[in-house]
């Protein structure tokens, strides 16, 4: 489909070009001509009038030269044509790609998305229709039987509305991104801001929550970089067993802000962390031997910000030595 679409798009640059081209060529043919014909014109007469007895044979050669003149315009300026369209062609053909290259990014991550997505939302109502049709079919079901299946009916559909309600999150948040207005903040207030949005769940599983954070200021989306945070002090919250710690510091190293969530959880394999920032990937529950809620859209999220900040993103860990997430984005934006 884009293939066609960058071949038409050449084919309008083209088409918009020549006729440029053309219409600049006949002005100019049409100029020269005229130039040539009033330059031999005025050679005929100056002949006629040093040799009033001029050979008409003289007269047919000079109106063969303007002629030939004339056939060599024509011919330069075929000529350079054909090298503008060679030329249009192929810069053409890349000013399309180039132009096309975002909007077909940007529809194959849409179907990417609506594919992921549909196969998040399938193992739940497939687990869901599942557990009712064998229910419906056991006919000694007892009530207590009953009242299991309902429970576990109830806890799928609550996972349902969880991905229901974290793609909404997403669609939102990405909309906002797109509109995101940067300014200069103060560092050490958004870090804090963060922590008192995590603290509640920090308390419940009696996590210690440090943070050192210098005072500094950072040209940024004020909603987006506190996101940020507490995308990234909830997943550490939530991956580090009762009575861990998290961290989160905050500092200046020349003219880049850079920002450590640390903990001391479970910690990602190797083999996991290129893949971490991929939407709806999540880590092999069957490796950690914990199993958090969440679809994987988090750090997926995360990242798109860090992005929009022309910043990077870094995580370091180890299977049962916790994790750090360090990030690094530009004081002030070029």
């Amino acid at each position: 489909m884009f293939r066609s679409a960058r071949l038409k798009l050449t084919a309008w640059y083209l088409l918009i070009i020549m006729l440029i081209s053309g219409f600049f060529s006949l002005i100019i043919y049409n100029r020269v001509v005229s130039q040539l014909e009033i330059g031999f014109n005025q050679i005929e007469l100056r002949i006629r009038h040093m040799m009033p007895g001029v050979n008409p044979v003289a007269e047919l050669l000079l109106a063969e030269q303007l002629k030939t003149a004339k056939s060599r315009v024509l011919f330069v300026l075929f000529s350079a044509n054909g090298i503008i369209l060679i030329l249009s062609a192929t810069a053409g053909y890349f000013l399309a790609g180039r132009t096309l290259k975002p909007i077909e990014e940007t529809l194959k991550e849409q179907k990417r998305f609506v594919a992921d997505a549909s196969h998040e939302l399938r193992t739940p109502l497939t687990a869901l229709k599942t557990t009712l049709e064998v229910a419906l079919r056991d006919r000694n079901l007892s009530v207590k039987e009953a009242r299991k299946v309902l429970k576990e009916s109830l806890e799928e559909t609550d996972s349902l509305q969880v991905l229901t309600d974290n793609l909404l999150t997403l669609a939102q948040h990405q909309q906002k991104i797109e509109s995101a207005s940067f300014e200069p903040l103060n560092a050490q207030e958004t870090v804090q801001r963060a922590l008192r949005k995590i603290s509640p769940l920090a308390k419940k599983k009696r996590i210690d929550l440090y943070f050192k954070a210098e005072d500094f200021q950072v040209e940024a989306d004020k909603e987006s970089l506190e996101k940020l945070l507490v995308i990234l002090l909830d997943n550490a919250t939530k991956y580090t067993p009762k009575g861990g710690r998290v961290s989160l510091i905050a500092k200046p190293d020349r003219n880049v802000a850079v920002f450590e969530v640390k903990d001391t959880g479970i910690g990602i394999a190797q083999e996991d962390i290129p893949h971490i920032f991929d939407r709806f990937y999540r880590v092999d529950e069957s490796r950690t031997k914990t199993t958090a809620p969440g679809f994987g859209l988090g750090l997926s999220m995360a990242k798109k910000i860090v992005d929009l900040h022309q910043g990077t993103i870094e995580a370091a860990s180890a299977v049962g030595a916790g994790t750090t997430f360090t990030i690094r984005l530009p004081l002030k934006l070029a």
